[in-house]
């Protein structure tokens, strides 16, 4: 896997190593919740106002607004809603970052629903037999991702990702239950038409 430069990937990936060696690994594990404060929680709300729930500055402490703004996402992407922020919502919150770096990186020219079903082939390969079953897992597999080859991976994904992404996880999937997806004006593998195309949605055809 390349190195990621970009600060947000950095910021979720430190916070995970905060986790797996602070807290016990068990699922109900909390790292931060309301009352926290520290350079974590300014972060953390960096974190959310990049993907549209929080709405006000970073200051460092876990108040009523940050706590907010973790429920909309636990609720939106289908976690337990307490809350507060431990082993299940920090995986999430990675594992939209790095959808979102997927979407920006294949599909920032594209019209939205293009850029939603981009994330949606990623969970739906998680539900496919023979993909991996980690959201990193699909993103990272060898040749999976053209953007992950090229180094557009490591671009700072803009709002549009975010919500793309988040759309998926909130149920709308534009493409089909797709597990691919190619521009056949740009590509180059000839395995890849060989596959049952469903739909166009911009300059992508959407597969089986």
């Amino acid at each position: 896997m390349k190195t990621v430069k970009k600060y947000g990937m950095i910021f979720l990936l430190s916070l995970l190593v905060t986790l797996f060696y602070q807290v016990s690994r068990t699922e109900a594990a909390v790292l931060l919740e309301p009352r926290s404060e520290g350079n974590q929680v300014y972060r953390l709300q960096e974190q959310l106002i990049k993907m549209g729930y929080l709405h006000a500055s970073p200051t460092g402490y876990y108040g009523p607004a940050t706590e907010g703004a973790v429920k909309e996402f636990q609720r939106d992407t289908d976690l337990s809603i307490d809350g507060k922020v431990g082993t299940r919502t920090y995986q999430q919150l990675l594992n939209v970052e790095q959808m979102a770096r997927v979407v920006h990186g294949e599909a920032r020219g594209e019209v939205y629903e293009g850029q939603v079903a981009v994330a949606a082939v990623i969970l739906n390969r998680l539900e496919s037999p023979g993909f991996p079953k980690t959201v990193s897992g699909v993103i990272f597999q060898t040749n999976a991702f053209t953007c992950v080859d090229d180094g557009q991976y490591d671009l700072t994904p803009n709002y549009p990702a975010y919500r793309a992404v988040i759309d998926v996880f909130k149920g709308w999937d534009p493409s089909n239950g797709s597990v691919y997806y190619y521009n056949p004006s740009t590509a180059t593998n000839e395995w890849i038409f060989t596959r049952s195309a469903i739909k166009r949605i911009g300059n992508h055809l959407f597969a089986r």
